[in-house]
């Protein structure tokens, strides 16, 4: 038996660098099929966070189809997502440094031609229109200091100067246009100011003429304007499915004769928030039988539903991070991934699992791996909430007798969003190291159905910091951490609870904000379309309740804030506007407290290039090193 080193918690070298974070794992998403192979987009950020797009083919061979410096990124609602199409011999996508659409061979030879102009219009959600020879996309358009108007548009395809043609328009938002396999109805999904898509969509569908324009408009769903659809879809014999949380869980129906029906009814949730385009839980795989993605107690699983039984067939299989499902050739493809395990690309058969893209490849002792343990705790209000929970684990180190360790809460951006547990080397860096890790899904978070959702209504910045302070309180009682060596981090929306909690509480002694909210009205009137009037459901409408925004934003209570905090931020970020930061920093400063402020002049709302993300890193770490003195421990111990 190996005997391990004692060395204080947060001291212990790791094999897990910030480095090895950038290089170990590209992201791979957006899977799509197109006659016999298969397609994907895998984000590189030692390539400077370029997104390529790549193909496996009938024979295994698996090649890159875009050439530098080209990258697959739409900024469509800012946060993109698909934004690609393939043809019998070319592929179409957006090009992220201009957003113009490109066309190029799907042998990966030639240079990508541009078939739309310079132009104040951005594109997503391409797909395919056969019978009329054009493209058809979701369009926003930006002029000046108006709000940017968004609308479907077809582009065509068989001229030497292709037009953008406004093919349906006066809802805010629209997403997933899907033509039917006989090509001759579209469906879309829109919403309007101010709801968001996880809030209340309405499902759309309308007969294509034979010149190509929309008629016989349907509403197929959403009419009650109390229900959130997600991801329609046209099965093989042009029967319309979708996702709808209409009974508290985003379950699977079915469009037939003016009706909805449910395909399976269970507590668990077939949909995630669409933060980006084309997001995927399920596919056909033929038309009697569905392969799907769920989450269930923050957990991902696979399987299949019989569709004429409602009957669904879960595959066991060592994964728990899902995303991206996509049926090709009677198997379920999908990107997975597990704590200990990068994402890769599986294939998933009704006895069988495999793997048949692993990009990634970690020489790291299994050991050095925390593991994460799904727990539940309850709140304030008795709610029960959700975390994982990651002890520090090494393979060579363990702590000093009688000493717990420090711990750090993670809170996820949106804050409409969930976490995971697939592999996150930016959690094992910490918990190699010798820090706890607390990874929550606080009220509002997703998975859980829409009433644990819209617990953050008229909340945040109440119910998501007191969430994050039970759980401090649940692992101290349980003598798993430090409850005086307490650090909460979070970046974007999980950056405002960060500056709550490090405002309004004094639970937590130091934090780390990434691109995080210090003013609300700040936020409210200097932020994009797509969330200008997200807060109106978080917070309450502005100006209206221009009393709420000032009592909740930490940035006017900064009196309030007496420990360390670092602020790491993208100086091109027009999601959370790099001033917020700044102003935050002064008041921090004129109290003597310490600060730190890191920025990047090449970043937007996220980083995404390695030199960066290791500059972050290693910066963040040398900041708890000095706030908790962990190099005196250090030596203390050895």
């Amino acid at each position: 038996m190996h005997i391990k080193t004692q060395k204080a918690f947060g001291s212990w070298p790791s094999p897990i660098s910030a480095e090895l974070i950038t290089r170990a794992a590209p992201g791979l998403n957006c899977l799509q099929s197109h006659d016999d192979s298969l397609f994907w987009v895998e984000s590189r950020p030692w390539e400077g966070g370029r997104n390529v797009i790549m193909c496996r083919q009938a024979d295994g061979s698996i090649k890159d189809l875009l050439p530098k410096p080209y990258s697959h990124s739409s900024r469509v609602h800012e946060y993109g997502g698909m934004a690609y199409a393939l043809s019998d011999e070319s592929l179409y996508f957006v090009n992220a440094s201009d957003q113009r659409i490109y066309k190029t061979s799907l042998s990966g030879e030639g240079e990508p031609l541009a078939i739309t102009g310079l132009s104040l219009q951005r594109f997503a959600d391409l797909i395919i229109d056969r019978n009329n020879q054009r493209l058809i996309a979701v369009c926003e358009e930006h002029q000046g200091e108006q709000e940017p108007e968004n609308y479907l548009v077809s582009i065509s395809l068989n001229s030497e100067n292709p037009s953008v043609t406004k093919l349906q328009s006066g809802a805010d938002f629209y997403a997933y246009p899907r033509i039917s396999p006989d090509q001759k109805t579209l469906c879309w999904i829109e919403w309007q100011h101010p709801n968001m898509p996880w809030d209340c969509t309405q499902l759309w569908q309308a007969t294509i003429d034979s010149g190509g324009s929309l008629s016989n408009k349907i509403l197929v769903a959403g009419k009650d304007n109390n229900q959130s659809i997600f991801q329609p879809q046209w099965s093989p014999d042009n029967q319309l499915y979708f996702v709808s949380d209409k009974n508290n869980w985003w379950n699977i129906y079915r469009a037939e004769n003016g009706n909805c029906t449910v395909v399976l009814e269970i507590e668990a949730e077939f949909a995630t928030p669409l933060w980006q385009f084309g997001m995927s839980t399920y596919d056909f795989i033929d038309a009697q039988t569905i392969g799907c993605l769920w989450t269930d107690k923050g957990l991902w699983h696979s399987g299949f539903i019989d569709i004429p039984s409602g009957r669904l067939t879960e595959v066991d299989c060592q994964y728990s991070s899902l995303q991206s499902a996509c049926c090709f050739q009677g198997s379920l493809y999908m990107v997975a991934g597990a704590a200990a395990l990068p994402s890769e690309i599986i294939r998933v058969d009704q006895q069988s699992v495999s793997s048949i893209y692993a990009p990634a490849t970690l020489d790291l002792d299994p050991e050095d791996f925390a593991q994460p343990e799904s727990i539940l705790f309850p709140a304030a209000d008795g709610q029960q909430v959700h975390a994982f929970f990651y002890p520090p684990t090494s393979s060579a180190y363990c702590g000093i007798e009688n000493e717990l360790p420090l711990v750090i809460a993670l809170c996820h951006g949106g804050p409409t969003g969930a976490t995971d547990s697939g592999l996150n080397l930016k959690i094992q860096y910490w918990t190699s190291r010798g820090f706890a890790v607390v990874d929550i899904n606080y009220r509002g978070s997703t998975g859980f159905g829409r009433t644990y959702r819209k617990s953050l209504a008229g909340a945040w910045g109440i119910a998501d910091v007191k969430d994050s302070q039970s759980a401090i309180e649940h692992l101290a009682a349980e003598k798993k951490i430090d409850a005086e060596r307490c650090i909460i981090r979070g970046g974007s929306a999980g950056g405002y609870t960060v500056l709550s909690a490090l405002t309004f509480t004094d639970t937590f002694k130091a934090g780390a904000s990434l691109y995080g909210i210090g003013d609300l009205e700040t936020l409210a009137t200097d932020t994009h379309k797509f969330e200008s009037r997200y807060m109106d459901s978080l917070i309450g409408p502005y100006p209206e309740r221009k009393d709420i925004y000032t009592a909740r934003s930490p940035i006017h209570h900064a009196e309030g804030l007496n420990c360390p905090v670092i602020f790491l931020q993208g100086l091109e970020d027009k999601v959370v506007p790099p001033n917020q930061a700044e102003m935050m920093v002064k008041l921090l400063k004129d109290k003597g407290i310490k600060v730190g402020h890191i920025t990047f002049a090449d970043e937007g709302h996220g980083f995404r290039k390695a030199a960066n993300i290791i500059r972050a890193m290693e910066s963040e770490l040398d900041f708890y090193t000095d706030v908790f003195s962990l190099d005196d421990k250090s030596k203390e111990s050895a």
